[in-house]
C-alpha cells in the first residue's frame, strides 16, 4: 500500500523541496520505491523542452519512479510570485478539482509501473496560499484527503508560523504526520530551546533536525537524509529477500 503525503512548509523558502529530496533519497535507501508531484509551480523558465521549475525538476529526479515532467508538474507558471497572482499574468484560472484530476491521475499505476511505496505531493508556499478567489492550497490537499508532513524553518519566528500552521492543518481535518526542523539560521538565539518547545507543543513526531549544510549538492543531500527517521511515518526498509 503506498503512503502518501501533502508537503507543505511554514512559509516559502523554508527547504520544502530540500526536504522532499532527502525524504526521498531516504526511502530509497531503504529500498522503498518513490514517487514526487509538485502539482503547481510559479517561477518557471522556458527551456527547449517548455516551462520548467527547478523545484519540480529536482522531485522528478529523487523520485526512483521516473513518469513524465507534465505529470510531475502539471501547472507550470512564468512569475514567481503567489500562484493565482501568477496564474493571472497569463490570463489562466487555476481549478482546484483540475489539479485534484492531475494527482490521481499521476498517483494511478501505469502498466508495468513499479508499486509506489512513498509518494509526496508539495505544495506551493505555505498552507494557506490561494489558488484563486475561493480555493488555496490547502483545499488541494483536503480534497486529497492526504497526512501533511510540515517543514519548519527554524528561525526567529519560527514558533508562531508552526504552531499556527499546524492548527490550521488540523482545523482543517487533516492529520499532522510529522515535522522536519530545517536550521534556516545557524546563530538563532537560544536554538536548543526553540526546537525543545516545538517538540513539546506540535503534538506530531519530529521527523529529524537537519542542521545548515555547506557541501556539494549531493553531499547535503545525503546527510540530510541520514538525519530523517521515515519509521516515524509507518515505513519500514524493504524485505530485500521478497
Amino acid at each position: 500500500m503506498t503512503s502518501r503525503f501533502f508537503v507543505t512548509g511554514t512559509d516559502t523558502d523554508v527547504g520544502k523541496t530540500f526536504i522532499s529530496c532527502a525524504l526521498l533519497k531516504k526511502a530509497k535507501l531503504m529500498g522503498l520505491n518513490t514517487l514526487a508531484l509538485k502539482p503547481v509551480a510559479a517561477g518557471c523558465e522556458l527551456t527547449e523542452h517548455g516551462l520548467r521549475n527547478d523545484d519540480a525538476v529536482r522531485l522528478q529526479a529523487a523520485a526512483t519512479i521516473k513518469i513524465g515532467y507534465e505529470q510531475v508538474n502539471p501547472v507550470a507558471l512564468k512569475a514567481a510570485v503567489a500562484p493565482h497572482l501568477a496564474a493571472q499574468a497569463e490570463q489562466r484560472s487555476l481549478q482546484l478539482q483540475r489539479l485534484v484530476g492531475f494527482c490521481r491521475g499521476a498517483m494511478s499505476p501505469a502498466p508495468k509501473q513499479p508499486r509506489c511505496d512513498l509518494c509526496l505531493i508539495e505544495g506551493a508556499g505555505g498552507w494557506r496560499v490561494p489558488l484563486n478567489a475561493t480555493h488555496t492550497m490547502a483545499h488541494l490537499a483536503v480534497a486529497l484527503q492526504l497526512p501533511v508532513i510540515v517543514v519548519v524553518a527554524v528561525k526567529l519566528g519560527c514558533l508562531n508560523h508552526a504552531l499556527l500552521t499546524v492548527e490550521a492543518i488540523r482545523r482543517d481535518g487533516l492529520q499532522v504526520a510529522g515535522w522536519v526542523a530545517n536550521l534556516i539560521d545557524s546563530e538563532m538565539p537560544e536554538l536548543e530551546g526553540n526546537l525543545t518547545t516545538l517538540e513539546q507543543q506540535l503534538g506530531a513526531p519530529c521527523l529529524g533536525r537537519v542542521f545548515e549544510l555547506t557541501g556539494s549538492d549531493d553531499a547535503n543531500l545525503a546527510q540530510a537524509a541520514s538525519c530523517l527517521d521515515l519509521t516515524l511515518l509507518g515505513l519500514a526498509a524493504a524485505d530485500k529477500a521478497s
